[in-house]
């Protein structure tokens, strides 16, 4: 790749990023609350109803400049929003940086997208929208559309392992989990394909394991007291994780148990390892 596009793009991407949060903050919110957020309603100061200027919704430099303050009433403007973009533009240039100009690229920011989304609104209210989870892997299938049956097959399949991991636990917890976070790990699922779904389930769990043991260190959840816990931002930090670092560690494990074929990562990571392998061994 271009050694100025290989600089530029991951700015891009940043930028591209904190857009697509500050719009994703818009989406959840809004669902949230049972109001629609396509159309032409135009976004308000929660505390004072003003609608807000173009300059006032420019990412992340909108809220430093004001110090997370409305123009116009000086209520406080919640750090969320912020943290939100600043997630959207670092998920967004990381897989940049990672995968360069490659469908790897594409199909990878519509997960990272995705993974924020359904993050957001099981943060917020404890709800997972089936139509955002599976909305993910329909994106993840088009994409794959490119790659030709193989890899349509694998995203498939994909889908079948993330929703099928979850029904047999909701099934052996009778409830104790929702079908959404089914929805959510099959969405996933076609963009990953059923090796790297595997393992990101595992590296949720393990990310939920060490998020749970902070807040009982902290003192926000207890053991035996029923406390609700989201799930969803978990996975999907473990899903991020495995977007990026994922196929790096199929091709690991393939050397490790001397089995390279079985541990092949999916199209389209696989092109891009291969492209960047052949151009270490030119070096």
């Amino acid at each position: 790749m271009d050694l100025s596009l290989e600089f530029f793009l991951p700015i891009l991407a940043a930028v591209l990023g904190a857009c697509m949060g500050s719009f994703l903050n818009v989406v959840a919110h809004r669902s949230l609350e049972g109001r629609p957020w396509w159309g032409s309603e135009r976004s308000v100061c929660e505390s004072c109803g003003r609608v807000l200027s173009s300059l006032e919704l420019i990412p992340i430099l909108s809220w430093v400049a004001q110090r997370g303050r409305c123009r116009g009433c000086g209520a406080r403007v919640s750090p969320r929003y912020l943290m939100v973009e600043l997630i959207g533009a670092l998920a967004a240039a990381g897989t940049a940086w990672r995968w360069g100009v490659s469908w790897a690229f594409l199909i990878s920011l519509v997960g990272a997208f995705g993974l924020l989304l359904n993050a957001l609104t099981d943060y917020e209210a404890g709800e997972v929208f089936d139509a955002f989870a599976l909305s993910m892997g329909i994106g993840g299938i088009l994409i794959r559309l490119v790659g030709g049956r193989d890899a349509i097959l694998e995203g498939l399949l994909g889908a079948a392992v993330g929703w099928g991991i979850f029904a047999l636990i909701i099934l052996a917890s009778r409830g104790g989990m929702g079908w959404g976070d089914a929805c959510f790990m099959a969405g996933i699922g076609a963009i990953l394909g059923w090796r790297l779904t595997l393992l990101a389930f595992y590296a949720g769990i393990m990310a939920g394991g060490v998020g749970i043991a902070v807040l009982m260190i902290r003192g926000k959840v207890r053991w035996g007291r029923g406390d609700s816990i989201p799930l969803v931002p978990y996975l999907a930090v473990g899903c991020y994780l495995t977007l990026i670092w994922g196929p790096q560690a199929l091709a690991f494990l393939g050397e490790r148990f001397g089995a390279p074929g079985a541990f092949l990562p999916p199209w389209p990571f696989r092109e891009v390892e291969i492209g960047r392998a052949s151009c270490r061994e030119r070096v």
